[in-house]
Order: C-alpha cells, then structure tokens, then sequence
C-alpha cells in the first residue's frame, strides 16, 4: 500500500529534475499526477511513462489560465485534488546589482513568486471545499542566507518561503497545511540552463555538477532529485499530517555551518601564523 494511495497532485516544473523525480515518486506511491511545465516533449514522454497514473499540461506558472487549466484537468480527471507542488523554477536574472535589467528581475519575479501565488490561489478554493490538501512551495537555501544565488533569485526565494508561512495561516483553518521545500545544491540541469545551454547540453554538464557540488557541505555528495521527492512525499503524505508552514532545508548541511575539516584546516592555518603545532583529526577515507 502507497503512502499516496488515491491521493491528486499537480506538480509544476515536472518534466525535469526535482519535478520528475517527484512525479515518478509520487506515482510509485499511488498518486495519480498531472505533470505541468513548458517543455512538451519531455513532459509528455514522462506522462506515457507514467502510463494511466498521470496527464501532462503546458503551463507556463507565469499566466494565471494556464495554471488553472492545470489544476482543472486534475479535478476534471480524477475528481479531487490532494497536492499542489509548486516547484518550477529557473535561475533567473544574473548579474551585479546595478547591472540588473528591469525586465529581467520581472520574468524572475513572474516565475519565482507570482507562478507559486498563482498554484495556491487557484488549489484553494478546492482543497477548502474538501477540507483537506497539501500545497508544497519549492524554496530554497538562497532564501534562507545571502550567498548562495543570484540577487534577484535570492530575494524571490525568500518570497516563497514567507508566502508559503503566512498561506499556511490562512489554509490551515481549513484543514489545509502549507510548507515548502528548501534545497541545497541539487544535480539537475538547471546549472546549465542558467549558464545559457539548451536543455540537451544542460545535461551532459550533471557529471561536473556532482563533482562540484559534493566539496560543499557535510554528507560530501551532491543532493539528487530522490532526496526533494522523499522530502516532498513526506509534506504531500498524512505523515506530515500536523506539520503546517515549515521551511524543510533539505542540503546535506550546507546551511549548517563550515565542514568540520575546512574548519581545522583554517584553525590550523592560524596555529602556524602562531608558531603553535598543528593538530590534526581523522578524516574519512
């Protein structure tokens, strides 16, 4: 029996990363899934996948209709609706602060924060209706400490992550729990995209994303997409039954503070500048 037997998702930014890997979860779960996003080709290969358990929409998360339709074709489908993850994102505008073009912090802003707005607005009425749902709002470490993306993507992260608290005490009443998943660095080919590269060129950079990724934090590996599924399967499921506007990090430590051996590293650096000896810890293999 799945944790998400009989249970309704819609899930943005589902054709990729995060968002595919949280479908093929939630569907291995029980849920059935409607895949929203606006690559058509990957989004519908992941539907047929899927099989009879999931649907795809185009859905640009920057035009209201088309997030509504989203959601209508999930209600209009399989007649309710349990989970709305609003996960799809992108980089973002990039560049220094007073280089940043208006349009550009528009289009971040429109994604970022107006597509996760627009999930909630229209799961609403629904899910008050039923008396029941959970609305997952993807975050992120940058909205959480300065330094770990863009400006623009930083500020709108934040965004997410209050809108997400203050969703969750206006929905709560009504039996439906709000939170949002923070992660930390991920592989998915969002690193590319941001670096310009189109979605088949993003990919083949995931093997130097993992080699970077995992000199960061603690637990020395690179976040998967399976580790934001398991995160947001446990937010979409009843085990998260009395969890309501919650920011879940979920980044291997990285937000924690420095490694402990980058840490010993610099104390030693000091103890030299000191004429003090060294002192040296076990590192793992």
């Amino acid at each position: 029996m799945g944790k998400l037997d009989g249970k309704v998702a819609v899930i943005t930014g589902g054709a990729s990363g995060m968002g595919a890997g949280t479908v093929r979860r939630f569907v291995d779960e029980g849920a059935r899934v409607v895949i929203a996003d606006i690559t058509d080709e990957r989004g519908r290969a992941l539907a047929k996948e899927m099989g009879a358990a999931a649907a795809y929409a185009r859905a640009d998360v920057s035009r209201e209709d088309e997030v509504a339709a989203a959601i209508a074709l999930a209600v209009d489908r399989w007649g309710r609706l349990d989970c709305v993850f609003n996960n799809a994102g992108f980089g973002g505008v990039d560049e220094i602060l007073e280089e940043i073009p208006v349009e550009g912090y528009q289009q971040t802003m429109d994604v970022l924060v107006k597509g996760v707005l627009l999930g909630i607005k229209h799961a609403a009425p629904i899910m008050k209706k039923q008396r029941s749902g959970s609305i997952i709002n993807t975050g992120s470490v940058a909205g959480i400490q300065a330094g770990y993306g863009p400006h623009v993507y930083s500020v709108a992260k934040a965004a997410v992550i209050h809108l997400s608290r203050c969703a969750a005490m206006e929905l709560g009443e009504w039996g439906v729990r709000v939170n949002c998943i923070c992660p930390g660095g991920i592989v998915t080919p969002i690193f590319g995209k941001h670096l310009g590269l189109p979605p088949e060129k993003a990919d083949e950079t995931l093997g130097a994303v993992s080699e970077g990724l995992r000199l960061f934090q603690a637990i020395p590996r690179p976040g998967h997409p399976a580790d934001i599924a398991g995160a947001a399967l446990f937010l979409a499921s009843d085990d998260s039954a009395f969890v309501n506007g919650h920011a879940l990090v979920v980044d291997g430590g990285l937000t924690g503070g420095r490694r402990f051996s980058d840490a010993q590293e610099s104390w030693n650096a000091f103890r030299e500048l000191m004429g003090i000896p060294r002192r040296d810890f076990p590192r793992p293999a």
